[in-house]
């Protein structure tokens, strides 16, 4: 794995759709991001994660120290994320947010659902960025970071993510082989010096 950035602190990554942020519970899902970096830097450990499906920028520490600051800065919601997707339909709106609390559908893991009773609070903003006839491109802020949360989200919404297999109809996975969502910007706070860094990695959809 090549690095995007790296120093003594942290490494950042734009990972491949398809592979996993950490290994699996199965022998056949242990290929991952982490195994792969902590083949060449032992000491790097992962702060967050993305769905196996979802491309782009993933952040890891380097040692206990700095893991430990970067996980308090993403819990401080001083780590910001932009992803950019893929959505079918016309999105009508501009821009808006989806205010809707999420939980594991556990007899379908790893599922989420919306449940407005015991679901923790989650909240994902959206921007349009292009529409075409059967499809919106968008840019979405996470608030939260919940699993699978912007994939119910934009489902909720009434626009799926093209290539969705969890959320999405057949005929709009069908429109894709992969998931077209991808984590494009980052911006957070060095681990040791508290300097702002800022990383995109465009999408290749």
């Amino acid at each position: 794995m090549t690095p995007l950035y790296q120093d003594e602190a942290l490494l950042v990554f734009d990972k491949p759709a398809g592979l996993l942020s950490v290994p699996g519970r199965l022998p056949e899902n242990k290929d991952s991001l982490a195994l792969r970096v902590q083949a060449i830097w032992p000491d790097a450990l992962i702060v967050h994660r993305l769905d196996m499906a979802t491309s782009g920028l993933i952040v890891m520490a380097r040692g206990p120290e700095a893991h430990r600051t970067l996980s308090i800065a993403f819990a401080e919601r001083r780590v910001h994320k932009r992803y950019v997707a893929v959505v079918a339909g016309q999105v009508r709106d501009d821009a808006g947010e989806v205010d809707l609390p999420l939980i594991t559908d556990w007899p379908n893991r790893p599922k989420q659902m919306i449940d407005h009773d015991i679901g923790k609070p989650s909240l994902t903003r959206y921007r349009v960025i292009e529409r075409a006839t059967d499809r919106t491109r968008v840019e979405l802020e996470p608030v939260t970071g919940r699993s699978h949360q912007l994939r119910v989200h934009m489902m909720a919404l009434g626009h799926p993510i093209i290539g969705d297999v969890f959320y999405a109809p057949p005929e709009v996975q069908a429109l894709s082989s992969r998931l077209l969502l991808h984590a494009e910007r980052l911006e957070l706070p060095h681990p040791v010096s508290g300097e702002a860094l800022h990383f995109e990695a465009p999408a290749a959809f």
